[in-house]
């Protein structure tokens, strides 16, 4: 028997379908978009915060895919303005509900898949700060602060229950000196690594985010470490010198393996030297990529046989920076190059097959 639907309920019926159906990219893009910074979920979910010319600002707007950038949503984006500094505004996302957005400075956060942002404030922070890492796991939290002022500052990291509008400095969590610094990662356990001065290095571990054990740092004294998240239960660090050395533009490295989290560290593979150090990821205990930037040109240097070798990608003659460089997962990464105001613009770039090849997302413009 066929059922007969009365033109008006058809008519009904599809409007509600068209409806439900998720914005083209060409509706979901404004035009001018930016991206500014992006945070992946997954292999194929990730998100980009960007900013588009309006009157004589740039409005943010923030996007959505499931689908590894084929296709984007708009979401709800953050009242953060782009900084007159230059500051990297930096988004965090932790589920396709929970988000960070900082400029360094302010800080604000959803829990609502962007429908509505809320301020995080910092206990006690006085300017001039900066914010450079956020992160949540295990129903809290994390945050890294320095400080500087008259030539005395420090690295802490703060903490709360996930959801609190305060985050506050977490005991025992702090250096001081001429110059501090601080890195954190929460992939398959939390790391807390922070120095002062090319000399002091304190490093923590916590498979909960709550019970944190001191441990040996992962990089030797005159180095400064940048964590990756754990990978088959590995743990892979990078240690770079002071920048500009041995050279002016370039920056000594050399790749650094734990069995486990908490667990001695050693290797003294060399990575290029080309380019001031930008960022670092894993996608594999062997397989890890350093972003850096020098003479102008990004560079993207591989190695994945675990240090032994390496390739270079010239990524670009932007060469103001490369940003948010992550790993997901199942041999996908994406960076951010550039910045949304600059002449050159910005891009994001996506790899799919753990670093050896990069192309540049597209956003429907």
């Amino acid at each position: 028997m066929i059922m007969r639907i009365p033109a008006l309920l058809a008519s009904v019926l599809a409007l509600l379908t068209v409806s439900a159906l998720p914005a083209s990219a060409e509706t979901a893009v404004p035009p001018g978009f930016q991206p500014a910074s992006t945070s992946w979920t997954g292999p194929d979910t990730g998100y980009v915060l960007g900013y588009s010319p309006c009157g004589k600002a740039w409005c943010p707007a923030l996007l959505g895919t499931t689908d590894g950038g084929a296709h984007w949503r708009r979401l709800g984006a953050p009242a953060m303005p782009l900084p007159d500094n230059h500051n990297h505004v930096a988004l965090t996302a932790v589920s396709s509900r929970v988000a960070y957005v900082s400029d360094g400075v302010h800080l604000r956060a959803t829990r609502d898949g962007g429908t509505s942002w809320h301020p995080v404030r910092l206990a006690g922070a006085r300017e001039p700060f900066y914010l450079s890492k956020v992160a949540e796991t295990g129903g809290r939290v994390f945050a890294v602060l320095t400080t500087n002022g008259e030539g005395r500052g420090s690295t802490r990291l703060y903490s709360a229950v996930a959801g609190s509008p305060v985050l506050a400095p977490v005991p025992g969590f702090a250096v001081t000196g001429s110059l501090t610094y601080g890195d954190l990662s929460v992939g398959g356990g939390v790391q807390v690594a922070l120095g002062a001065d090319y000399g002091t290095e304190e490093y923590w571990t916590a498979r909960d985010g709550v019970r944190f054990t001191r441990a040996e740092p992962p990089c030797p004294a005159g180095t400064v470490a940048s964590l990756a998240n754990v990978r088959d239960r590995q743990v892979v660090a990078l240690c770079s010198s002071s920048p500009g050395s041995p050279q002016p533009g370039s920056t000594e490295r050399r790749l650094r393996h734990a069995p486990q989290l908490g667990g001695a560290f050693s290797g003294s593979d060399e990575a290029p030297y080309t380019g001031i150090t930008q960022g670092f990821g894993a996608a594999s205990p062997t397989s890890a990529t350093v972003a850096a930037v020098g003479g102008g040109t990004g560079f993207l240097h591989r190695t994945a046989d675990g240090g032994r070798t390496w390739t270079t990608t010239a990524l670009s003659e932007r060469g103001l920076g490369l940003t948010d460089l992550d790993f997901p997962g199942r041999g996908t990464g994406v960076v951010v190059d550039g910045q949304p105001d600059a002449a050159g613009g910005s891009a994001v770039y996506r790899t799919t097959d753990g670093g050896t090849s990069w192309h540049e997302l597209r956003f429907g413009q």
